[in-house]
């Protein structure tokens, strides 16, 4: 298998978690491309340039992370991070929507703020500050439930947080939300999330 990625995206992290926590990372040849400078590198696997994107031994293409994730444990995994069916799913699903709807305003405030000042919108980066801070407060409100061993929900969130200890610029966000903190601290002690740590 192939994975189109970049080294500080917390979706291609989240694919490689995966990866690790089912025992396939090796199976995978990295793929390094600039998305953003160079989408044509990007676009024939996936239209929209964006990353990860997998291509499969059978040749197959897949994207984005959550239908990647979902294939490797489904075929590799046994269902062990998502469960096939009844509502352990569709919480595991939701939570991983929340972790990639946070990552995302992550990354478009960091987009919005390398913008020349002039041209800066300082209302859409605080609308997406708004979202950030609420996926923050609902993750520390989950948190006390989430179980030791990880799901692709508890993946998603710590990829996610990652990113945000990186881009969103505010140190004391865990520190704020002490359950999150400590689940995070956790979770990072797991080798397959030093396995990943980001490289600047």
């Amino acid at each position: 298998m192939e994975l189109l990625h970049s080294g500080l995206s917390p979706f291609v992290r989240k694919v490689l978690v995966t990866a690790h926590e089912i025992g396939v990372a090796d199976r995978i040849a990295l793929l390094p491309v600039n998305a953003r400078e160079r989408p044509e590198e990007v676009r024939p696997l996936n239209p929209l340039g964006k990353i990860p994107a997998l291509r499969t031994d059978a040749g197959d293409v897949l994207f984005d992370s959550a239908v990647i994730c979902e294939y490797l444990d489904t075929e590799f995994g046994g269902n062990r991070l998502l469960p096939a069916r009844g509502a352990a799913r569709w919480r595991v699903l939701t939570l991983q929507a929340l972790a990639d709807g946070m990552a995302d305003a992550v990354v478009l405030i960091r987009n919005e703020r390398t913008r020349p000042a002039a041209t800066a919108s300082a209302d859409w980066i605080a609308w997406q500050v708004a979202k950030v801070e609420a996926a923050l407060d609902r993750l520390d409100a989950l948190a006390a439930g989430f179980g030791a061993e990880p799901d692709l929900g508890t993946i998603a969130a710590c990829c996610a947080l990652g990113y945000a200890e990186l881009r969103y610029g505010d140190a004391a966000m865990l520190a704020r939300r002490p359950a999150l903190a400590r689940f995070v601290a956790a979770a990072k002690e797991r080798p397959s999330f030093r396995a990943t740590a980001p490289q600047m």
